[in-house]
């Protein structure tokens, strides 16, 4: 996944212009965009879509924000999703890594009541939307089997802490917000999840997004959520390796290959190591992902 898209899983407009936005995965969602009273509704009409759209040729990956465990909401979205066949949950404002554990366990009685295959159901977990699982983001590791990919959000943070603003004049997170980034990034890593960059709130400014983008993809995260269709474009550009990219981690892993009792190699007139491979490797793994971005129905 490069691009995950939000939707509203009320809004059956959004919803139909969905599956040909471009996104690798659509975010539906019956958390913050679904007030209380609207609740019932979206989850089924976020249920007949994902039927609809998993007996498509190909789609996107289809994943479900439900609400935080924290509600009385998140039991009655299990209940009216699951046998729709969701690829995935979005878990916000997780606590720490026992709530994705408890959602996993909850998942597997889902999954049995629904005739789904056990684990199939994945997991992304937003990790810094309180300021309580800052404080333990080792506990993600190991958390689940199901944990799929980490997320973070600075705009929740942002109203837990009270903050004026989370961007310096120049756009650039602040401080507390850097930190939350930075966390989620290693902890990601560290869980063998995919690391997936937060939103980018201001829908007009094209040329913010792609830096914002391209310092995620810089730094290590290897996709980013959107709020808008016309963020996916950006979105898909910039963690899509380039030729040149493709190339140079060709050339490396064909080096290793031909040499491989060497622990270091000279290419280009730079020292190459074993690191060196595995980021090559990983950088063709995404290449072959990003041409096969749709998932069978």
């Amino acid at each position: 996944m490069r691009s995950l898209l939000f939707i509203p899983g009320d809004d059956e407009k959004k919803l139909a212009k969905g599956v040909g936005c471009g996104a690798d995965a659509l975010i539906l969602d019956l958390e913050d965009a679904v007030s209380a009273a609207r609740k019932t509704a979206a989850r089924a009409i976020t249920a007949q879509y994902v039927a609809a759209t998993r007996a498509l040729t190909t789609r996107p990956l289809l994943y479900v924000r439900v609400n935080a465990l924290q509600t009385p909401y998140w039991e009655d979205d299990l209940a009216g999703i699951m046998a729709s066949r969701p690829d995935g949950l979005l878990l916000p404002k997780a606590c720490s890594g026992g709530d994705v554990h408890t959602l996993s366990i909850a998942l597997n009685h889902a999954e049995e009541r629904a005739g789904v295959d056990r684990g199939a159901t994945r997991i992304i977990a937003i990790a810094t939307e309180v300021p309580v699982s800052l404080l333990q983001m080792h506990s993600y590791v190991g958390s689940s089997s199901r944990l799929e990919g980490l997320s973070w959000g600075a705009e929740d943070l942002s109203g837990v802490l009270g903050a004026k603003h989370n961007r310096e004049t120049d756009g650039t997170w602040t401080s507390p917000y850097q930190l939350a980034r930075n966390l989620c990034l290693f902890t990601a890593a560290a869980a063998n999840a995919q690391p997936i960059d937060t939103v980018f709130v201001d829908l007009r400014d094209t040329a913010g997004l792609r830096v914002e983008t391209q310092l995620a993809a810089r730094d290590g995260f290897t996709a980013k959520m959107a709020i808008h269709p016309a963020q996916v474009p950006v979105i898909n550009e910039l963690f899509t390796p380039t030729a040149e990219e493709i190339g140079l981690a060709q050339e490396i892993v064909q080096l290793f290959a031909q040499n491989p009792g060497a622990g270091v190699l000279a290419h280009r007139g730079q020292m190459v190591d074993r690191a060196h491979v595995v980021r090559a490797e990983r950088i063709l793994v995404r290449a072959k992902s990003a041409i096969t971005s749709q998932t069978p129905g």
